[in-house]
């Protein structure tokens, strides 16, 4: 039987370590991890290889050579350009015709029983068997899902916490038929997870997963690096580390020498013709490469040291990699995280903070302080993005270095010489840091047009109007006047779907940004028709019929709708009380006690003045909240359900998009009306995404946000006002009668704090507590994880994407029985934790 090693990665996410070498070279225990794949096929009687090579190819040819070193026979298959996962095992199918295959990465760490795997293979008749294993956190891999027999059910590549229905992954590592390789394009890229796999299964191939017991380990960042090493120290890998274990956990090569006054304190590692002085001192889960010298009174902990590295007196090295050649002379520190690539020089007294990275070739001077990184602040959150865009503390998390390198990011992933749409609240912060902001596109080539103090779904508008190619906007964060929001937006005016936030944070991370050339430098331009423009089409495209002498109160709250709204309310011939219509440059935002005085102060002048309706929006203009007619405030939920009432009535058929979070009472209102509901992922760009399909009449999110999809996919408070007050007008009900014909929602909510690393395991534990109810659940995974009985209760189980918690929604015909339904689910998952 014979094997396929992939080794053509780049390793990107692992730069600067694998700036110059291929990720399948970097060293594990002083052995290339691929070397480690090779000696498992080894002991697994596989001694015919084929390797797939394409970046820096050569040097894992001449590194490998024919396997004859290994007791290997080693073939390569070189790809011109990247083919993929299956595209680059289709390069090789010449040699692999014959008989089954194996097919295993060369960059994860692992010890599966590939003997056993083989064995469940053959037994199943699979066409196609995948290695699986359960993980903490499954977001940067294929979830899989099977049966009791181990047939693969379904699949879902890198997905969103949302999507999590388990914490089975795909390993990288199938025994395949040859016949397989028949349902692969040849010469062009194609991806076993994405585009095989699901047509197979689609066809009704038998595709099994084969859950492993072992060990396997994704090296794919520079924590699961740092984490490998450790975990070979400790034995949680069988590898064969060579040397001699001279201590309980020490572990030093038979050419290396230590003298006897250096303290070793194991689990470590010491390879080939290293040199330790006494006085050095090497705590746990250090690696010390070959040929790498340590003098006297130099401390290492935890410290990843590759092949001729000298290490001067006093140095001071914790939890951090030293690429190869690297020169660290005496008295520097290297903290946590930092990463120095090959042939660096570090000179005397000189400080490398935590999480810096060096690339390889760069001299850092004498006693200088080196505190730029990837990781330029603690950003308290785990991703760049959040829910609001990149979000943070001003000054703190979000400094105006953090914005030129956000934009310079940004800038990179678009062409020279497109255009960029730039707004801001009405808040000191966004003015300043938008500064920043423009000055880092136009010096990487990006002209921008600046709309100045806007309402976010104008400069929405304008960059879905316009030519340009995306969109920023910087906020105060709602309710937080201490934090700011910086918010992406794609051609369309959206969010940046998850795809483009991730390629965007890989460049942000790895800090490659582009820069122009004196004569490429680009402009900045102020448009002088936005308003008048979003103005003019709203207007024309939202039935204002009946709207004439209405009389409505609007709070602005000293925000940036006080620069459309009344323009908008003229033209309309709207009779209209507005308050707090002045920017307010020094409070942008409110707290939440500021903001239940300013809403109590709309329903009295709402009852008082004797008008239609009262609508607070928020400061960026994305959000309203609803007063009726009696001055009693409306609840967002009922907001939701009100607005859908008037919406569904009018138009009598169509679509409306909701989150799957929204009262089940949203059916019974669209099924009353003759309007189909789609049930949508909680994500933003999830409901914008469905607000743009035709047929769709109506979307919102329950939290204030509202979509007019004749005139715009995009959650816009002075858009959904507009149609409000067209609404309200032709029919004969206030809002307050609209309201009480609507059920009650009987809709509870409850959250549950949860390890990051237990996530995955709380959702698969859900759906194994589901599948094997006697109750005859339903399960719908659109979102989370929602179980619904035959009566029409239900339950969402939804881990937060960007903090330690499950929450769990729980609708039922009353409340007792909500309560009941909600306290059992909890209890699942706190157990699963």
């Amino acid at each position: 039987m014979k094997a396929v090693v992939m080794a053509g990665g780049e390793g990107t996410r692992l730069r600067p370590m694998t700036a110059n070498q291929p990720k399948p070279l970097l060293p594990v225990v002083n052995r290339p991890i691929m070397e480690h794949v090779l000696r498992l096929l080894k002991r697994h009687g596989i001694t015919e290889t084929v390797v797939t090579v394409q970046f820096l190819a050569a040097l894992v040819r001449n590194y490998f050579g024919d396997g004859d070193e290994l007791g290997m026979r080693l073939q390569y298959a070189t790809e011109d350009v990247p083919l993929g996962t299956a595209g680059s095992v289709k390069n090789a199918a010449a040699r692999l015709r014959d008989d089954r295959f194996l097919v295993i990465s060369g960059d994860a760490l692992t010890d599966i029983d590939l003997t056993d795997m083989i064995r469940f293979h053959r037994d199943t008749g699979a066409l196609v068997t995948i290695g699986l294993k359960r993980v903490p956190n499954p977001l940067e891999f294929g979830i899989v899902i099977v049966d009791e027999a181990g047939r693969v059910q379904r699949f879902l590549e890198k997905p969103t916490w949302g999507q999590v229905f388990s914490d089975t992954v795909n390993t990288g590592v199938y025994v395949m038929e040859p016949e397989v390789l028949g349902d692969v394009p040849g010469g062009e890229p194609a991806d076993w997870s994405a585009d095989v796999f699901p047509r197979l299964l689609e066809r009704g191939a038998p595709i099994y997963g084969y859950v492993a017991e072992g060990y396997w380990e994704d090296v794919g960042t520079h924590d699961s690096y740092l984490k490998a090493q450790a975990d070979a120290l400790s034995g949680k890998v069988s590898l064969d580390i060579g040397g001699f274990e001279v201590s309980p956990g020490v572990w030093v090569a038979g050419s290396a020498s230590v003298e006897p006054d250096a303290v070793l304190k194991g689990p470590l590692f010491i390879g080939e013709y290293a040199k330790v002085e006494a006085g050095a001192e090497l705590r746990e889960y250090t690696v010390l490469g070959n040929n790498a010298v340590v003098r006297e009174g130099a401390f290492l902990h935890r410290a990843i040291v590759h092949d001729n590295v000298y290490l001067g007196p006093g140095t001071h090295l914790r939890g951090c990699v030293i690429g190869k050649s690297t020169d660290v002379m005496s008295g520097a520190r290297i903290e946590e995280n930092a990463i120095i690539g090959d042939e660096c020089v570090i000179e005397a007294e000189a400080y490398v903070s935590s999480g810096v990275k060096i690339y390889p070739f760069k001299t850092i001077e004498a006693g200088a302080v080196v505190n730029t990184s990837v990781i330029w602040e603690s950003r308290g959150q785990r991703g760049l993005f959040g829910p609001r865009g990149v979000s943070g503390l001003v000054n703190v998390e979000i400094t105006p270095e953090l914005c030129v390198r956000l934009a310079s990011a940004y800038a990179t992933t678009l062409k020279k010489g497109e255009h960029v749409v730039i707004s801001r609240d009405a808040s000191l912060v966004a003015r300043a840091f938008k500064r920043a902001v423009i000055g880092a596109l136009n010096a990487s080539a990006i002209n921008v047009h600046d709309l100045e103090a806007a309402p976010l779904p104008v400069a929405r508008f304008h960059t879905s109007r316009s030519t340009a190619a995306g969109g920023i906007t910087l906020r105060t964060t709602a309710g937080d006047p201490q934090s700011v929001d910086i918010v992406i937006m794609d051609d369309g005016g959206a969010d940046l779907s998850p795809g483009a936030q991730r390629k965007l944070e890989r460049v942000f991370s790895r800090q490659e940004f582009r820069r122009a050339f004196p004569g490429e430098i680009a402009e900045l331009t102020f448009p002088a028709r936005a308003v008048e423009d979003y103005t003019h089409e709203l207007l024309r495209r939202i039935d204002m019929t009946g709207v004439r002498g209405m009389k409505v109160v609007a709070d602005c709250a000293g925000g940036t709708s006080s620069l459309v709204l009344p323009r908008l309310l003229g033209r309309a011939g709207i009779e209209v009380l507005t308050v707090n219509a002045v920017l307010d440059d020094l409070s942008p935002t409110e707290t939440i006690a500021e903001r239940r005085r300013d809403l109590q102060r709309l329903s009295e002048l709402v009852s008082s003045s004797r008008a239609a309706f009262g609508v607070r929006f928020d400061p960026v203009g994305e959000r309203i909240a609803l007063v009726d007619e009696q001055g009693q405030l409306i609840s967002e939920e009922r907001a939701l359900l009100v607005v859908l009432d008037l919406v569904a009535a009018e138009r009598r058929g169509g679509q409306v998009a909701l989150p799957v979070t929204t009262t089940r009472v949203a059916e019974q209102v669209c099924r009353f009306h003759g309007v189909q509901v789609r049930w949508t992922a909680t994500a933003v760009d999830a409901l914008t995404s469905a607000a743009a399909d035709p047929g769709m009449i109506f979307a919102g999110d329950g939290r204030g946000g509202f979509v007019v999809p004749e005139f715009s996919a995009a959650i816009d408070g002075l858009a959904a006002f507009m149609r409000l007050l067209g609404l309200v007008a032709r029919t004969r009900l206030s809002l307050s009668q609209i309201d009480a014909r609507i059920p009650e929602a009987r809709l509870l909510k409850r959250t549950i704090p949860t390890q990051w690393a237990a996530k995955g395991a709380v959702m698969r534990s859900v759906i194994e507590a589901a599948e094997s109810s006697p109750d005859g659940y339903r399960i719908d995974t659109t979102d989370g994880v929602r179980v619904v009985g035959d009566d029409g209760s239900w339950v969402l189980i939804l881990p937060a994407a960007t903090e330690p918690m499950t929450d769990l929604w729980a609708e039922a015909a009353d409340v007792d029985t909500a309560q009941i339904l909600l306290e059992r689910w909890a209890r699942v998952v706190e157990e699963a934790t």
